[in-house]
């Protein structure tokens, strides 16, 4: 069912996704490194928030990326080089996430008009008519307001960012007649790389949470315990990771056979991935804390972010079921109350068993669903499909 790949120079969709695409997920990546940076130096609600925001703000544009490589992929050697440039704006915000509400705010703004700039520009091959104009309203209206608040300090700056998440992903949905919103029709998705880029996306985040996990372990002290922390480390993630792809497999299929509503269905499989993602941020920070003292009693921020963290990515997993297959995966969300439950381990014996105790929770999950399914596909429930409403 792959359509042919065009010529170089045809501005047709995208088949499957492109090396370049790729490259440019990994710069992105690292701006979630980063938020969990921010988040380990503020366990707090203030810490918590301007991750929220900045992340807000950067997974705007990282899935209208997305969007334009399906419309338009980057297949000749000025689309590459554009894209690169889009790369050096990723990066520049990137590196100014940690202090993005201090110092580097500017530098976070300047990042932001270039990646801003970079896809509207790119998108002008896209065909898509009037909605480019009305998407263009929008997003420079957004990088404007970041550009202004890294100017500003203090409130302003909160202000201004919170108006330019506003701007970009509520008020099109308020003001439908006169946003991209009434135009959704323009934009012809192939599914196929809509779902493996965002597939993709998942996997190196979950990679870079391993690899930042690993650079932070010391090893100056390496012992059995180290070594168990270092597996449960690896663990966790992988459990993730096996839980995404073996709950999301129809989406390229629930996407080719939307019709009309393609389009809609993408923005809330998009939008659905956002509690995952964040999640993943929210986790790593908790596994650090874990590993750099797993003998120790955990505080009981570190142990609600590790727990919250898995909570919020299986709630998110209970989303896109239920985008795809139309009912709740209430497995998930009972798993997530599990993951939760396990923060008293970590407050009063230690967080290496906390650590623990959330691996063996989605072990059991995933080794149950592998048994519900098994019994599902050999007996009369196989005509109901697996995977729908566990």
């Amino acid at each position: 069912m792959t359509p042919a790949r065009p010529g170089p120079g045809d501005p047709a969709p995208a088949d499957r996704v492109t090396t370049v695409e790729v490259f440019f997920d990994l710069v992105f990546v690292f701006t979630l490194t980063q938020l969990t940076r921010v988040l380990e130096a503020d366990l707090s609600p203030t810490g918590l928030a301007r991750v929220l925001l900045l992340f807000g703000v950067l997974w705007w544009m990282f899935d209208g990326y997305v969007w334009l490589a399906n419309h338009v992929p980057p297949r000749v050697p000025a689309q590459k080089l554009l894209l690169f440039v889009g790369m050096v704006g990723f990066l520049l915000a990137a590196v100014a996430v940690p202090d993005a509400f201090g110092g580097t705010g500017l530098l976070f703004g300047v990042g932001y008009l270039v990646v801003i700039s970079v896809h509207l520009l790119l998108f002008t091959r896209a065909r898509i008519g009037p909605a480019l104009a009305r998407l263009a309203v929008y997003n420079l209206g957004s990088a404007v307001l970041v550009l202004v608040g890294g100017l500003l300090d203090g409130t302003a700056r909160y202000a201004c960012w919170l108006a330019a998440l506003a701007l970009q992903s509520v008020v099109p949905y308020l003001v439908p007649r006169i946003s991209w919103v009434r135009l959704l029709s323009a934009f012809h998705l192939q599914p196929g790389h809509f779902v493996e880029r965002h597939g993709l996306l998942v996997i190196i985040a979950l990679g870079e949470s391993v690899v930042a996990i690993g650079m932070g372990v010391d090893t100056a002290h390496v012992g059995i315990g180290t070594v168990a922390v270092i597996a449960l480390a690896l663990a966790l993630p992988a459990a993730l990771w096996w839980t995404y792809f073996t709950d999301t497999p129809g989406q390229e299929e629930r996407l080719a056979a939307a019709g009309p509503e393609r389009t809609r269905l993408a923005l809330r499989l998009g939008f659905g991935h956002i509690p995952l993602l964040l999640g993943i941020v929210v986790a790593a920070a908790g596994i650090h804390a874990a590993v750099a003292h797993p003998g120790h009693t955990a505080g009981w921020r570190p142990a609600l972010t590790l727990a919250g963290g898995v909570a919020l990515y299986l709630a998110g997993i209970a989303g896109l079921r239920r985008s795809l297959h139309g009912v709740p995966a209430l497995s998930r969300l009972v798993t997530g109350a599990a993951v939760l439950a396990t923060i008293p381990v970590g407050t009063r014996l230690n967080a290496g068993a906390q650590l623990a105790a959330v691996v063996l929770v989605l072990v059991v999950m995933l080794v149950v669903d592998r048994r519900w399914h098994e019994a599902a596909t050999s007996g009369p429930a196989a005509a109901g499909g697996p995977g729908q409403g566990r």
